[in-house]
């Protein structure tokens, strides 16, 4: 008896909406399960050269949980102009108060594949830093990832 795998076609592909509270949940954790909805991992259908994920959303990126003693000396690198000298630097709790929505798109970019299949992965994703988020009239479902 032979077993057919199915393999997922861009036309057959079905993307629910999901939303997730970022409240006290570590940000690589946060991360790691958002790149995998994203990625589509999560579904029987899965193919790796075909982008079979979910949008999600992630309200209250400021809310995320920096554990240990990151806040204060985990430094995040940008490299602003190319030049010698153009590194900047950036503690993560100073991220966290006046840019938690780029280090919250940071973390889970770092997560998912590189290239063009891995940008189109990145453009499902829409974070904000409070509770409220403008994608009401998708009907999103609410995904709890601090279990």
């Amino acid at each position: 008896m032979q077993r057919q795998t199915t393999l997922a076609k861009n036309e057959g592909i079905v993307r629910n909406w999901y939303v997730v509270d970022a409240t006290d949940i570590p940000l690589g954790r946060l991360a790691s399960k958002v790149a995998v909805i994203l990625m589509g991992k999560n579904k029987p259908t899965y193919t790796p050269n075909v982008d079979c994920g979910d949008n999600v959303i992630i309200i209250n990126a400021k809310k995320v949980k920096l554990t240990g003693n990151h806040p204060k000396t985990k430094k995040n690198y940008y490299n602003v102009s190319g030049y010698n000298g153009g590194l900047r630097t950036r503690t993560s709790g100073v991220m966290l108060e006046e840019y938690p929505i780029e280090m919250v798109e940071r973390a889970v970019w770092g997560m998912v594949p590189k290239g063009r299949l891995g940008r189109q992965m990145v453009k499902k994703l829409y974070v904000y830093e409070g509770a409220e988020h403008k994608h009401q009239a998708q009907n999103p479902i609410a995904l709890d990832l601090s279990k």
